[in-house]
């Protein structure tokens, strides 16, 4: 008994000891909330200059240069960016669609598609996986992708080209099955089809709540992923009242270096009062200001979801 009692005292110290080999030392964790704390400012700082030029006159801009404050307080850049009949409130309406929508489709259809993935008792579930998985070493190619997109599917000019072609990925798809896999456990997938629970209902009532992280990984990267996007409105949209945010800021940038560089030309027109510089930094917030507001609410989900839904070896 006194053996017993012993290892039994010995199990339960062991894992103490561990804890306490792994734990950092005040004098560690100190040096390393400074480096943090030094990485956290120096990460502010651009994204702070950037606002404060946003929020400065061009004169005192190109006068002063970049500060930490308003020399000249102006929101001269912002009117000019969402004056009335500016394409920029269009640009921005097409984006928040097709951000929002080209999400919502993705996650149902990776979701979807990974869950029959990751069922071991899926018949044809090494070819589907092969069948996706190809997809991430070869492609058609660019020539072959603009005429499918344009003339088969007729995408041109519409709202879909921003979303459609962008809304599945095969990447999305392994992190899902590996997650499916790694939180959803089989015995309990059984358990509800004893009971006699059919596909559909076990996968919405017992499947999708456990695999949230998962889902909210493939919503902020397939977010992040349409906002930023600049190709499909190069390549399939050709009317400006289809144009995205990242596109149109691209336009706008061509147009205002043009009329700076050739005003000479142009019999003397004055361009002097165009926000050039100003303007810019009010296009890069408002291009980063709602993916940053919007990051912070996925964090958690975000970094279980890479972690136990990534791809091992």
């Amino acid at each position: 008994m006194t053996a017993i009692a012993n290892d039994k005292v010995k199990k339960i110290k062991e894992p103490k000891g561990n804890q306490s080999r792994n734990l950092i030392s005040p004098g560690t964790n100190v040096v390393f909330n400074i480096v943090l704390a030094i990485g956290c400012v120096l990460t502010i700082i651009p994204l702070w200059i950037i606002i404060v030029a946003s929020l400065s006159s061009e004169v005192a801009l190109t006068t002063y240069g970049y500060q930490l404050w308003p020399v000249e307080f102006s929101v001269n850049a912002y009117s000019y960016l969402f004056r009335d009949g500016s394409i920029m409130i269009t640009a921005y309406k097409n984006t928040i669609i097709a951000t929002v929508a080209g999400t919502v489709l993705s996650t149902i259809t990776v979701g979807l598609y990974a869950y029959a993935l990751s069922r071991r008792d899926f018949k044809f579930r090494k070819f589907f996986t092969f069948f996706s998985f190809f997809t991430m070493l070869f492609s058609g190619g660019m020539v072959s992708y603009y005429n499918i997109c344009r003339s088969f599917l007729g995408l041109k000019d519409t709202v879909w080209a921003l979303f459609l072609p962008l809304s599945f990925s095969s990447y999305w798809v392994i992190i899902m099955r590996t997650f499916y896999q790694s939180n959803v456990p089989e015995e309990v997938i059984e358990s509800a089809r004893i009971d006699g629970s059919g596909e559909w209902r076990t996968f919405l009532q017992i499947v999708a709540p456990l695999a949230i992280p998962g889902y909210a990984t493939v919503a902020l990267f397939s977010a992040v992923g349409l906002w930023n996007d600049f190709r499909q409105c190069l390549l399939l949209n050709d009317s400006s009242n289809y144009y995205n945010l990242q596109y149109t800021i691209y336009q706008t940038m061509n147009n205002l270096r043009f009329l700076k560089e050739n005003a000479s030309k142009m019999g003397g027109a004055n361009v002097s009062n165009l926000p050039a510089e100003t303007f810019r930094m009010a296009m890069a917030v408002v291009t980063v200001g709602p993916i940053i507001l919007a990051y912070p609410f996925f964090q958690k989900y975000f970094i279980k979801g890479l972690t136990v839904g990534a791809v091992k070896g």
